[in-house]
């Protein structure tokens, strides 16, 4: 990485800076599968698995990624269920943050002490409405000079992930293009916006993911831990 090459960088929340990915997708699971469990309707109603957050929720904002499940298993319902499924999801993630807090991935850290250092610009990029009380809860959100949250995009009309509207907003917030700025990512849609908003460098996180498929989404290189983006003799 040759980060002088660069304005800005963007780093999603969830699996990036935080392993708060791991309490969604148990928030998720246990939503999902209590739903399942209830619903006698048609569709298909074999369990939620991690295979299905990766495909049709990560990344995404909490109500797209309710809706984008449930059609993947054939199932209809009103927009007052999408809500509430949506609801009831983030009040257990909530829950999970105020009893046990979080703290920051080591290399995430490693790397945002490199970039202190460079006196680049930094911003976070998450479809959680959480995203503030996260980064307060790990003690980084003073590394940040712009965090648009799930809130703020709803608040500003912007779409969320795969589009990559919250992504240009973050830039342009910080004084970047998006052609001089890095996306760091861990979710599939996130890399989709990231590559549909043309950013200068796409990067993946391989957190469960997978190399490939991140590739495949449009990371330029991936990555397993952010340490891998430190140079060596900075490290």
């Amino acid at each position: 990485m040759i980060w002088a090459e660069y304005d800005a960088v963007l780093f999603d929340l969830d699996g990036v800076i935080t392993p708060t990915a791991e309490v969604h997708m148990r928030a998720w699971s246990e939503m999902f599968n209590a739903f399942l469990e209830e619903y006698d309707g048609p569709g298909d109603r074999t369990p939620y698995t991690d295979a299905d957050y990766f495909a049709h929720v990560d990344g995404k904002p909490r109500y797209d990624g309710v809706r984008d499940f449930l059609t993947s298993r054939g199932v209809e319902a009103p927009e007052e269920r999408v809500v509430e499924l949506g609801d009831r999801k983030n009040d257990a993630f909530n829950e999970v943050l105020e009893r046990d807090g979080v703290t920051p991935y080591p290399g995430s850290v490693l790397l945002l002490d490199h970039l202190r250092g460079l006196g680049l610009p930094l911003g976070v990029v998450s479809s959680s409405a959480n995203a503030p009380a996260v980064l307060e809860s790990a003690g980084v959100l003073d590394r940040f000079g712009t965090v648009v949250s799930g809130a703020v995009a709803r608040e500003l009309g912007l779409r969320g992930k795969p589009a990559p509207d919250t992504f240009v907003h973050a830039a342009e917030a910080l004084g970047s293009s998006a052609a001089r700025a890095v996306v760091l990512e861990d979710a599939l849609s996130g890399v989709r916006a990231g590559r549909a908003g043309e950013f200068g460098l796409v990067v993946g996180v391989d957190r469960g993911a997978g190399a490939a498929s991140l590739t495949e989404a449009g990371a330029d290189v991936v990555v397993r831990d952010l340490a891998d983006l430190v140079p060596q003799d900075a490290a």
